[in-house]
This record gives C-alpha cells, sequence and structure tokens, in this order.
C-alpha cells in the first residue's frame, strides 16, 4: 500500500514535464529560418510611389480598390514586399522601372484643371504636358483660374514630401485684385484669419503698385490650402482678378513661358532636397512643347 502513493505520483508529474519540456521545440518550429525571403525587397507602395504611379498613401488605395496585381495576381492588402523579378501591373499594364528622383518645372497657363481627369470634361495640364515626360504627379495645385510654377515629379514620397507644410518652403505669388488697398488693409491677414470655420495662417504681404482700379500684391505662405489667397482677400472684401505663383521654396518661375516645362538638374535636386546617392547630371533635351 505504501508504493501506490509515489506510483501514482510519478506518472502523473512525468507527463506534465514532458508536455513543458516539448511545447518549447514547437514554438520554435512555427519561425523557421525560411520566412527570411519574405523579407527581401520593398513595399509594394513604395515600389508603385518611386514607379511614379501614386504618392503611398493614393497607391495603397489603388491596391485595397484591386487595381494593383503581381505576377497576376490581385492584391487585396498592401502588406507585399516585391523585388525586380516580380511583375506588378495597375489596371491591367505593367508599371515602368523605378527611376531616380527627377523635378519639373512647369509654367501652367489658366484654364487648365490639375488633376489627371476631370468629372466635368474640361482639360488638364496632363492634357498639355510634353510627350517625352515620363509618368509624372504634380506638386499641390492651382486651380483653374491660377497660373504660374507647378513642380512636377516622378516620384510619390518626395510629391508627399514637398507638399507637407513642415518643409517651411515659402511659396510666392503675384497677386492682382480690384480695389485701393493699403498696408493696414492686409492687417488680418498678416496675423491670420479663419475663414468659412478654416484656419489661415499668417501671410507675407507687401503691397507693390496701384494700377488704376487694381492693385498688384506679393503673398508668401508657407502652406497653401483650397483657393486660400482668393477666399482670404474675399473676407476683406477684395477680389482677386489674376493669381501668378512665381516660385516654390527655392525654385523659381523665372522666363518660362506658359505651357513649357523644364527638368531641373540632378546636382540642383541633390543639393536644394538632400537627397543621397547622386549620379552625375544627365543631357536631357528640354520637353518644351505642349500636346495639340
Amino acid at each position: 500500500m505504501s508504493q501506490k502513493p509515489p506510483s501514482s505520483r510519478r506518472p502523473n508529474a512525468k507527463p506534465h514535464a514532458a508536455k513543458a519540456r516539448s511545447s518549447k521545440p514547437r514554438k520554435a518550429s512555427v519561425q523557421p529560418a525560411s520566412d527570411a525571403p519574405k523579407r527581401e525587397g520593398d513595399r509594394i507602395a513604395k515600389v508603385l510611389a518611386r514607379a511614379g504611379v501614386a504618392s503611398r498613401r493614393d497607391a495603397e488605395r489603388m491596391i485595397e480598390a484591386g487595381r494593383v496585381a503581381v505576377n497576376g495576381k490581385v492584391l487585396e492588402s498592401p502588406a507585399l514586399n516585391v523585388t525586380g523579378k516580380d511583375r506588378v501591373t495597375v489596371d491591367g499594364k505593367p508599371i515602368g522601372e523605378p527611376d531616380h528622383e527627377r523635378i519639373w518645372l512647369y509654367h501652367k497657363p489658366t484654364g487648365l484643371v490639375t488633376t489627371n481627369r476631370d468629372e466635368k470634361g474640361r482639360e488638364t495640364i496632363f492634357d498639355k504636358l510634353p510627350d517625352a515626360l515620363p509618368r509624372v504627379m504634380t506638386v499641390g495645385r492651382l486651380d483653374l483660374n491660377s497660373e504660374g510654377l507647378l513642380l512636377l515629379t516622378n516620384d510619390g514620397d518626395l510629391k508627399r514630401k514637398l507638399e507637407l507644410p513642415s518643409t517651411g518652403w515659402l511659396r510666392k505669388y503675384r497677386v492682382r485684385i480690384n480695389g485701393r488697398p493699403t498696408e493696414d488693409t492686409f492687417a488680418p491677414l498678416r496675423k491670420g484669419i479663419e475663414v468659412d470655420g478654416e484656419r489661415f495662417q499668417p501671410m507675407e504681404i507687401s503691397l507693390d503698385r496701384q494700377q488704376g482700379a487694381n492693385a498688384w500684391v506679393t503673398i508668401g505662405l508657407r502652406e497653401g490650402k483650397n483657393r486660400e489667397i482668393r477666399r482670404a482677400m474675399e473676407a476683406i472684401g477684395l477680389a482677386v482678378n489674376r493669381l501668378i505663383r512665381v516660385s516654390y521654396g527655392p525654385f523659381q518661375l523665372g522666363q518660362l513661358k506658359p505651357g513649357e516645362v523644364e527638368e531641373l538638374r540632378r546636382r540642383v535636386v541633390r543639393d536644394q532636397l538632400g537627397l543621397d546617392g547622386a549620379i552625375p547630371d544627365e543631357q536631357r533635351p528640354k520637353p518644351t512643347r505642349r500636346r495639340k
């Protein structure tokens, strides 16, 4: 009788100990070294951005909409890395080879919409860009009746970076307004103003000259909200009848004529944006002709 309790305890104890020991290798076995290749390459959204398809954020939306496929399989999630061996398509068309970051200066004329497609059927800037340009995106936008400098880039990440107010870049505009303002007229705009519940940051404004019934002013913004200058002027009783963007950060409109496009030299892009891995300047023809 004295032998039963120890014999009954030992069988019970051994299986428990065995389970505890056997569970450790099982957990390790679910993390095989073969998982490593899955981490090679870049995220699909980054690849699409570098190919000039869209910004990473917009690329993720395209994936969610079922527009992107890898090796013939439509993606449902952006949580995928791809390499140069993978075949990536958007709307059934292969994407281009990733290029280094490039920027073009474009003098947008009035009467063009800054969008890829316009639901009202109006002409867009992409209808007028030279055929020689690769697939590009706009950095910000100018409304239908505005003109002047618009930056174009082939890189979605760079587009997003340049659009953020955190860059601190000043955007300057030459603006013609109807009326006879004085320096004091613009005091509310220099302090910052709220229009229709939206707060506008302080503007840099200088009154340049009076020309008949109109006045010319130079305005500097560090962020560009939808029709910000026009709405701000309306709030203080003035109407804008011409608006020209003359600079965006360090980049100037200069003598570029309406409809013309000029690519910045790689060295300039590198110096102004602090990009690594710069390549020597390339000799490319200036695509200044507009599509007919």
